[in-house]
């Protein structure tokens, strides 16, 4: 699974990067980097979207 996340990572980057350079340029100047190293993944079973969302928030 981690193979597969990185691969989608890599190829988004660089097709954000051949169609959007002009306007990336002026936020990421220094690298073109967009992901994070990792990922998460989970199940969120009888939760509610309230949760979620105040979860999603404060994730900085």
């Amino acid at each position: 699974m981690c193979d597969i996340i990185s691969i989608i990572k890599q190829r988004t980057t660089r097709w954000l990067w051949i169609r959007y350079r002009n306007i990336l340029t002026k936020q990421y100047w220094k690298k073109h980097i967009f992901w994070s190293d990792g990922y998460f993944a989970c199940s969120v079973g009888e939760v509610s979207s309230a949760t979620i969302e105040k979860y999603i928030a404060e994730q900085g």
